[in-house]
């Protein structure tokens, strides 16, 4: 009996502190972020998606960007990100000491009208600017494609459009492009074919996959992800988030239970999985949330 080959390891983009929080409705005090990125970090996360510098009239949440950037307890070896989709937002981010960033575009035009007021093309136009201030001051670049399995304006998305679209933000300069099931309707099959289209542009080991849950399909399509050599996930602690722009879109797949399921398939991440899950009760408590995650609920019970 043959097996498909898996990636020895996967690096875990831990998204919970920026996508997890950016739409909770209550407001969460600059110190609770800051505990959870720590302790995210001792249980041994090394890439932590920490804060957002948008506008706080679009996400109010994410106001108190600069305070956590400046407030982080940095430790060496864990990358402390932030989203900066506009030039202000990266001038803002510099200024807090951010030394990673990420831009988003999406593989959609409806969703790319509704979500950041501009078509695909447009967007991709204003991120010149940021990829060359970003450059001018070491910073690297990663970059997000929204909708890359299907949108809920326009539906099943072709292939052919999120390789587009990815091609066009690693041109750009872009070192990772992140491929986002934003509203979690992907299944396996259509997973594989998404991947090997944009593999065909951008070297696969510069891939991640970012799949939502919503249809309780995030696991089984990063499963077909990984059979192709993907070795980069993002993820959410306790499957906090969504997306305020897509119906019934519940949040990212968990950390624990992608954990859980890599260590399963001995794929090392370097996480220790009973600190991610007492982290994950940490957050769901201090913010009166459900905690969404399978693997966090067992291991709690």
């Amino acid at each position: 009996m043959s097996y498909p080959t898996l990636p020895k390891s996967v690096r875990i983009v831990e998204v919970g502190p920026r996508d997890g929080l950016q739409n909770e409705k209550g407001v969460i005090s600059t110190e609770i972020k800051l505990q959870l990125i720590d302790k995210l970090a001792d249980a041994g996360v090394r890439y932590i998606e920490s804060a957002s510098f948008v506008s706080p009239k679009w996400v109010p949440q994410m106001g108190d960007a600069k305070a956590v950037m400046t407030g982080l307890q940095r430790r060496p070896g864990i990358t402390y990100a932030a989203l900066t989709p506009n030039l202000k937002g990266l001038e803002s981010a510099i200024e807090a000491g951010v030394e990673e960033v990420a831009v988003f575009g999406a593989a959609s035009e409806a969703f790319s009208r509704k979500n950041i007021n501009c078509s695909i093309a447009e967007s991709l136009e204003r991120f010149a600017p940021v990829m060359e201030l970003a450059k001018a001051n070491n910073i690297k670049v990663r970059g997000y494609v929204s909708c890359v399995l299907g949108c809920p304006y326009d539906g099943e998305i072709p292939p052919e459009k999120v390789a587009e679209v990815a091609k066009a933000l690693y041109d750009m300069g872009c070192y990772e492009i992140s491929l986002g099931d934003t509203i979690g309707v992907g299944t396996p099959l259509k997973a594989k074919a998404m991947i090997r289209a944009v593999a065909n542009v951008v070297p696969i080991e510069k891939l991640a996959a970012h799949f939502h849950d919503t249809y309780g399909q995030a696991l089984a399509n990063l499963y077909a992800v990984l059979e192709e050599g993907v070795a980069v996930i993002d993820s959410s602690v306790g499957g906090l988030g969504g997306c305020p722009y897509a119906k019934g879109a519940s949040g990212n797949v968990a950390t624990e239970d992608v954990v859980y399921m890599l260590q399963g398939l001995g794929i090392e991440t370097g996480i220790d999985l009973n600190q991610l899950v007492a982290t994950g009760n940490f957050i769901t408590d201090a913010i009166g949330s459900t905690n969404r995650s399978r693997v966090g609920l067992a291991m709690s019970s």
